[in-house]
């Protein structure tokens, strides 16, 4: 039997629980069928966590993230928090697990599955075999770089400041990540930002040029500015293998990026920090969806972008690409038996709810294992 695997879950907000909950049975059936024991450890996040302990994310809750061997989160936020002042709101919550963590590396993978290629707003030659990894630096950039805020101007107009700074070190490190993702796929990494206007471009530029001649030649390497990035994810998003890119310009690209698949609600994500001694790897997990608040406890929820995230989180924290593949693999066969979701389903498609989805997903699991 191997090691138990420590797992921190937070379910969070919204659909949030019941999606997470699609896991937790994916889990128990991964603990009963397989050479694994996985340990949870279950705590609130975002406006849950408000409501029982007063903050988006207490100090106990951070200090078990960081113990864990990886965390699982399903959503934070919805509309009975929003009134609250900014720091105090439900997302302020994953941002501080994100930085205390040091979870610089944000994998965004976009993958069009052939049953769901009508799903998509592009033409299916576009879509078709769609397979991109976009790689985000997430502690970085304008998002946390100081000074920043709102002030007063002496001619009684405001002023809003966001300042946006990176240093080489926060530059190589993320585009390390991607050097050694494409590695494992087709090799070719293109790195976007805005040198042409940005100082910090320039410096994004230089620094991922000069780590690729340094230690990754061996994988093509193309820059690419991020409104024209914006524009070929569109137009031919096929070119693209890995894209590694900033803060800013990450989360624009991948929400982008993830409506070529044809819905939020498919899309994983895994958030990741640098490698220690025995090469382990903090680690957060989520689906790329919010919260969704108007259809939470109706068991609408699309659980897939959770499932996969698990499927991630096998791959990358704990090595085991055999049952990674399973979760994947069984996500591919029950969308080819038309099964379906309301927010993926077409005219004949079977329409399942949360639940069913999760139990369709692990009897094809079991199918696929037997």
């Amino acid at each position: 039997m191997a090691a138990n695997k420590k797992l921190l879950v937070l379910p969070g907000d919204g659909i949030g629980p019941e999606v997470m909950d699609e896991v937790k049975r994916m889990i128990d059936w991964l603990n009963g069928q397989r050479r694994v024991t996985f340990d949870i450890d279950e705590r609130l996040v975002g406006g849950s966590a408000i409501d029982a302990e007063g903050a988006p994310l207490s100090d106990a809750t951070v200090e078990r993230a960081q113990g864990a061997d990886a965390t699982l989160l399903g959503a934070v936020g919805g509309p009975k928090w929003d009134d609250l002042p900014f720091e105090q709101k439900p997302e302020r919550g994953l941002l501080r697990l994100r930085k205390e963590m040091e979870l610089f590396a944000n994998l965004r993978p976009a993958i069009c599955f052939d049953a769901l290629i009508s799903a998509s707003t592009l033409k299916p030659e576009v879509v078709s075999g769609l397979d991109i990894m976009i790689v985000r630096e997430l502690t970085g950039g304008i998002y946390f770089g100081h000074p920043r805020g709102i002030e007063d101007l002496p001619d009684g107009q405001r002023q809003g400041i966001n300042t946006q700074v990176y240093t080489t070190n926060e530059i190589r490190r993320v585009a390390a990540v991607a050097f050694e993702l494409a590695r494992k796929r087709q090799s070719r990494v293109c790195s976007s930002e805005k040198a042409n206007v940005m100082e910090s471009g320039v410096l994004w530029r230089q620094e991922v040029t000069k780590l690729h001649g340094e230690v990754y030649e061996d994988v093509a390497l193309t820059h690419m500015y991020a409104d024209n990035a914006a524009m070929q994810l569109v137009r031919n998003p096929r070119q693209f293998d890995v894209i590694v890119t900033d803060n800013l310009f990450g989360d624009i690209l991948s929400d982008e990026a993830s409506m070529l698949t044809g819905s939020l609600g498919m899309l994983p994500s895994a958030s990741l920090g640098a490698a220690d001694s025995s090469g382990r790897r903090k680690a957060l997990y989520e689906p790329v969806h919010g919260s969704a608040p108007d259809i939470a406890g109706q068991g609408k929820a699309n659980p897939i972008a959770m499932v996969m995230s698990f499927a991630m989180c096998l791959r990358y924290s704990f090595d085991m690409t055999e049952d990674a593949d399973l979760v994947e693999n069984a996500v591919t066969k029950i969308l080819g038996e038309g099964c379906r979701t309301g927010d993926i389903a077409g005219l004949g498609d079977k329409v399942l709810s949360t639940r069913e989805m999760g139990e369709a997903i692990r009897k094809a699991m079991a199918e696929l294992a037997a």
